[in-house]
């Protein structure tokens, strides 16, 4: 007994912070818990990204819930993917019962029921949440090619046509946007203006053209449009807590591929808009990607390379990402290596595949000489973890068995009728509740067709051009001659149209999304 609470105190040596720090949980060793050895994250290291990992019903979202309250608390705005609707009850206090007793005993917390400031946004409109949206050409040709299923031929093309649309000032605001462009580049006349440049062959189109019309049919048309979500709208505080916003997903449930990417193009926007900021105390914002095995899934080479670059970098604005997943082996290797904190729930090792990844899952940890990796990994209760973390001098802390704190918001769903209450409540909801549909791609190529297909006005008799007057000498000889050249009105066209295509081009980031 004392040399387990000798080494449960030594492990918690390893967690003991100067600075600020979020309380996971307390150390369990030889099955017993002791209260006073303290699981900490620095919040200086909330920034180095991290993993909340396990089986189904093993406390994987209660460990998002518990991490995001204490950000909060420390004034950090935090977003979350509200996949099965169960956090909503982060914005009313918890109850006490017998289990929450139970739990507080064990930690030692000193539990409070507390509400937090929460934002409920969905993807689209016909949701009870703040509709959030993006136009096409916001999204970009990287991310939406991920969305469609696309290759890599036809998301080469998709690039090309985003290109195309860029130069000539033709806003792709929705779908029926991008379908005009697209049908439009397959023309005769289309054809004309890529050439130099290559072509939209008609069945790389076609295949394009069918993934928007599944993409609409499965109701994903309702997020991209206007007004396009600022991303700004994430860093909010309220009284002095950090906003958590809960991006609620069930209705997108049946088309995860759109709602996984969604999540990454809000990333991208961040990683693009954010200035640079150093080294914190506490980060700006903490993003959780819940189901991120969905972002990863049938992914293109350049998608996970620009995934991998974000992660990378993103650090640098004040940004900390936490990957919410079954398996670390979900995550590429590339992205996991950049992920500080590990919190992992149990595994199941029914199969010889679940076995193999369970040994994969080990190798991910630091040796210890207090557990047989594997046996505790299988033996973990709901709501414990085998954790490490990054030391606030950047090293990983020993690995501890922890048993979680409980959560002091409310555990239980809401209800829609109450998030579309507190949606409509919201300050958002007047900026981003109604949709506008501005004269874009659809209407500009629309109209431009038709009048290439109206017949020619018949030609009027011409008068004879009236005798040009010899120039006078004074005039050839003037030195503002020039000037005079530039008030010319062929020249004045000019002029006006390649300022025009200059200021229409627009500059894409990693992703392809464009910069604002």
């Amino acid at each position: 007994m004392a040399d387990s609470a000798s080494a449960a105190q030594e492990i918690a040596a390893g967690y003991e912070t100067k600075g600020a720090a979020l309380e996971l949980g307390s150390v369990v060793i030889d099955g017993k818990v002791d209260p006073g050895a303290r699981v900490r994250i620095p919040f200086a290291t909330m920034n180095r990204h991290g993993l909340v990992a396990g089986a189904t019903g093993t406390g994987k979202t209660r460990t998002l819930q518990n991490i995001a309250e204490q950000l909060s608390t420390a004034g950090v705005p935090c977003l979350l993917a509200d996949v099965k609707s169960d956090l909503a009850g982060m914005s009313r206090p918890g109850e006490t019962n017998e289990k929450i007793t139970s739990r507080v005993a064990d930690t030692g917390d000193d539990w409070q029921p507390t509400a937090y400031p929460v934002e409920f946004l969905s993807l689209g409109g016909g949701s009870s949440a703040v509709p959030i949206r993006a136009t096409i050409t916001g999204f970009g040709p990287i991310l939406l090619s991920k969305v469609l299923g696309l290759n890599a031929t036809q998301e080469s093309t998709l690039g090309l046509i985003f290109h195309y649309a860029d130069g000539k000032g033709l806003p792709l605001l929705d779908t029926k946007d991008l379908r005009a462009v697209i049908q439009y580049l397959t023309s005769d006349e289309g054809k004309a203006d890529l050439k130099g440049i290559g072509g939209v062959s008609s069945s790389t189109a076609g295949v394009i053209l069918r993934a928007l019309v599944n993409l609409e049919a499965a109701g994903g048309e309702a997020f991209f449009g206007e007004p396009e979500f600022d991303p700004a709208d994430l860093m909010r505080v309220v009284d002095g807590k950090g906003v958590v916003t809960l991006v609620e997903l069930a209705e997108q449930a049946a088309n995860p591929r759109l709602f996984s990417t969604f999540l990454m193009w809000l990333l991208a926007e961040l990683y693009e808009h954010m200035p640079e900021a150093g080294d914190l105390d506490k980060p700006k914002l903490v993003f959780f990607f819940d189901e991120a095995h969905l972002l990863f899934n049938d992914a293109s080479k350049a998608f996970l390379e620009r995934i991998e670059q974000t992660v990378k970098l993103i650090r640098s604005k004040g940004i900390g990402v936490f990957f919410c997943t079954q398996l670390p082996t979900d995550v590429p290797n590339a992205v996991l290596s950049q992920l500080g904190a590990r919190v992992q729930h149990a595994l199941r090792a029914f199969t010889p595949t679940d076995q193999e990844a369970l040994a994969k899952t080990v190798k991910n940890y630091p040796t210890t000489p207090n557990y047989d990796l594997e046996e505790a990994l299988t033996s973990l209760g709901t709501g414990e973890a085998i954790v490490t973390v990054l030391s606030e001098r950047g090293a990983p802390t020993p690995v501890a068995w922890s048993r979680l704190r409980a959560p002091r918001s409310s555990m239980d769903a809401i209800g829609p009728e109450a998030v579309s209450e507190a949606a409509k409540g919201s300050p958002l909801f007047g900026k981003y509740g109604e949709t506008v549909d501005r004269e874009s791609a659809y209407e500009s190529l629309t109209a431009k067709m038709a009048q290439a297909q109206a017949p020619p006005p018949a030609e009027e008799p011409q008068a004879a051009p009236p005798a040009e007057e010899p120039k006078r000498e004074e005039e050839r000889d003037e030195p503002g001659g020039l000037g005079k050249m530039f008030d010319s009105p062929v020249v004045k066209s000019f002029l006006r149209s390649a300022a025009s295509a200059l200021g229409r081009e627009i500059t894409r980031g990693v992703f392809g999304t464009r910069r604002r």
